[in-house]
Order: structure tokens, then sequence, then C-alpha cells
């Protein structure tokens, strides 16, 4: 993994390994960042001296607490909780919660670190951080949800404020959960303190288009890059990861733009629907029912379900993993460019294994990662954040518009960027890059702190 750092990124990198025990999924994403910051410092040496990059690979702070709670039977259970507050050179810490079983503190730190630099990428006054737990909402009542979160935001209430830390959602963080958060953050503070949560309820201080702005900004991101190689989506087939929020609305933006989504997948299988997945099915498997995707073969007859089946065999235009990190490897990128595929757009956060980012490059492939491509989520978190600074509300068409612009701007920079440092389409080193650059200067006219 470390050959391709250059020498004075060699020794930092050393450095994460060892102060970081275990922790793989961060060290693969601070790998992925510092492979591409050679030729920055060289332009910029006084990053360097002042140990830039060594600082925003430091979390400044880390919370870990134990979150105990009582479920519908009266049995005690105890999970374990995190917010790292990974950077705030920018403005508050922004980032989702995640409820998962496999939440542990390198999950969270990859996914705070790569906050980091998807927040600077949107222009917007926010700082990088992440949280969750090991819990698993899945089979839990609603009334067990609500005591967990409870229970999990007397602690973390602390730690929180519009102005110092802002969470939102994530994978099993949905509306219900941000509910049951700031409720009981308001109770104990006795302050309606909006801007505190992002991804909230439209009633009570939410963002019009928050809940499609990942998978709509995904699509908008692959549009651009299409755009800049005199292509567009029209006419595409593209086939989508996941059935939850960020790739519904990847599947319906795609389709408005004139592609047609064939397949998309959960954990236990894949649907392969060559007329083009029907939406409103999907919703109301996933949304309404809560079931399997494989109940979509009761509604459409002429789809196939997969049991386990690799979405990434299929062939397409166009792909966009928009379910969990790591869920596309090496081989799986070979299949897709051996089949056709010509863009690659990340909907999830570091989908896309080292060796399948190697190969989707040297076959020069419209390549989004997920810092540049996922960053609408984020991007309207801190349009809602306005919105409640201000006490307005702001229209669906009006929110989308300013999201769309955000997009493709992300995308302008990711491109020029890319362009000055020689690498003109390769948008891993223009995120990373542009990214880095704005949080750096930032760092270094705050001085040591």
């Amino acid at each position: 993994m470390t050959a391709r750092l250059d020498e004075k990124l060699q020794p930092i990198f050393q450095d994460v390994l060892h102060r970081n025990p275990g922790e793989s999924e961060f060290h693969q994403a601070v790998h992925e960042v510092l492979e591409t910051l050679g030729p920055v410092l060289v332009k910029y040496p006084e990053f360097a001296d002042k140990k830039i990059i060594q600082r925003i690979c430091e979390p400044e702070r880390q919370i870990i607490f134990r979150v105990p709670w009582q479920d519908d039977s009266g049995e005690i259970h105890i999970n374990r909780a995190f917010r790292v507050e990974f950077n705030s050179a920018l403005g508050p810490y922004k980032g989702g919660m995640r409820f998962h079983p496999s939440v542990y503190l390198g999950i969270i730190k990859f996914l705070g670190f790569e906050q980091i630099f998807k927040n600077a990428l949107t222009g917007l006054p926010i700082g990088g951080g992440k949280g969750g737990s090991d819990f698993d909402p899945k089979g839990r009542s609603d009334d067990e949800i609500m005591r967990f979160c409870q229970s999990l935001m007397t602690e973390l209430y602390r730690h929180l404020g519009q102005y110092t830390d802002v969470p939102a959602g994530d994978i099993g963080v949905g509306g219900r959960e941000i509910g049951y958060l700031f409720g009981q953050y308001k109770r104990i503070t006795n302050r309606y303190e909006s801007g505190v949560f992002t991804g909230k309820g439209l009633e009570w201080g939410g963002s019009c288009a928050r809940t499609e702005a990942t998978g709509y900004g995904t699509v908008f991101f692959t549009h651009e890059m299409l755009k800049a190689r005199g292509d567009s989506l029209e006419g595409k087939t593209v086939v989508v990861s996941g059935s939850g929020n960020v790739a519904i609305y990847a599947i319906e933006k795609a389709h408005e733009l004139g592609a047609t989504v064939i397949a998309c997948s959960d954990s236990g299988g894949m649907i392969v629907h060559e007329k083009g997945i029907d939406l409103q099915t999907l919703r109301l498997i996933k949304e309404v029912e809560r079931r399997r995707i494989s109940a979509y073969t009761e509604f459409h007859k002429d789809a196939r379900y997969v049991e386990n089946g690799n979405i990434w065999t299929v062939p397409c235009d166009v792909a966009l993993p928009c379910a969990t990190q790591n869920e596309l490897n090496g081989k799986d990128a070979r299949t897709l460019v051996e089949n056709g595929c010509i863009a690659v757009a990340e909907g999830a956060n570091m989908p896309t294994t080292p060796e399948g980012i190697d190969i989707f490059q040297n076959a020069r492939l419209a390549y989004g990662p997920g810092k540049a491509a996922n960053a609408g989520g984020v991007a309207t978190s801190a349009l809602e954040m306005q919105q409640n600074a201000s006490r307005d509300s702001w229209s669906f068409d009006y929110t989308q518009k300013r999201l769309e612009e955000i997009m493709i701007d992300i995308h302008k920079n990711c491109y020029e960027t890319a362009a000055e440092f020689g690498l003109e389409g390769n948008y891993v080193v223009g995120a990373n890059v542009s990214g880095f650059l704005r949080v750096a200067r930032a760092m270094n006219a705050m001085g040591v702190i």
C-alpha cells in the first residue's frame, strides 16, 4: 500500500499506522489522500514546514462512550458510541451519525477524515466530523430506537452546538432517529437550536431536497463528468448498488436526465429489470414496507432477482456505487471496464478499493470519487443550517437549484485543479488537492492550534 507515496509523505503515513493500529479503513482513506499530495508540498513547502498534513491526520477530538438502554422486554443492552470531531478549520464539525453493527473507531475516523475534504469542496463554512454506534436498528421497535437515541444523546449533547458540532443522518439514521436525537437534545439543553442537527423533518426546520440531495448530487456530478467529455446521460444504461436513500434518489435523477437504471441491490441480492427500475415499487418495498429487494419480482414478473448477485457483472454505461465502503474491488472494476462502462461516480463513501481505482484510472474512464461525487448531501445540510440561522424556509426547486450549482462548482474545481497539476481528468487528484488546499490555507492562517 505504501509504495506509491512520495518520500516526504512516507514517514507521515507510517506514523498514522503506528498511532492508529488496526484501523484499516482509516489507513486506506489517509493513504488515498496522501498519494496525491507530493506535488502540492513541492509547490507549497510552507505546508510541510507547518506540519499541516500531520495535523490534519490527527483528529482534534475523539469521543467514545457507552450507551445503555432497555428493550421492550426489559432486557438491558450496552452499545458503544463515537463522535470524532476531526477538523474545524473551516467551520463547525459537520458529519452524519451511523448506526450499524460494523461501526468501530476506525470506520468513524475514515468517514470523518473523508468528510474534511468533502465539506471543503462544497465551498461552504463547515468542518469535518463523524459519529455513530454499533447499535443495529433493524428489527427494533420505534420505542426501542427512541430509548437508545435518548440514552446516546444524554451523553453526546454536551459536545454539540450549531457553532460547534452539527450531526446528521447516515446508514441506519433517518428522519425517525434524527427526531428522537433532536428531541432529547432540546429537552436537556432547554434550547430550540434548530441548526444543531440537519436532516430534520420539514415541519420542524428541515430542508426541502435534503432527502434527495446525495443521490441527486451524485448524478449531477456524473452528468458534469460526461459533459466535460462531450457526452451526457441521455440514453445511457446505469446500474446502482444499494436500494436505500442515496440509491433511490440517484435512480430518480438518472431517469429524469434520460438514462435507464436497469439494476439495483441490497445485502441479499440484486434486481435486474431491463425496462428500467420502477421507482414507485422500489419505494414501496424499501421505504414503506421495509422488505428485502427480492419482493420486487412480485410486482414485476419481467424482472429477475439474483440472490447474492454481483451487480457489477451487469453490463452498463454508468455505474453508481451507493451502498457502503469497499463494495467494488479490482475484479469488479475490470469487469465493468471490459463490459464497456464509461463512467463511475461514488454515491457511497470510499466504495471502491485502491485496486479498483487504479483500474478505472488506467482505463481512463470518468471516475468521480465519493468526496466529490457524493458531497451533495452535506452541501444541502449546510443549506439547511443557513435556513435555520435565518429562520427561513426555502422551496424544493430553489434548494435543488442551489445543490446543482454547488455540484457544478465542485466538478469545475476538481477538473481545474487536476489540470493545474498536469493530470487533467483525474478527479481523485482534483478532489483531494482542491479540498486539502482550502483546509490547509485556513489552518496555516490560524497558527499552530
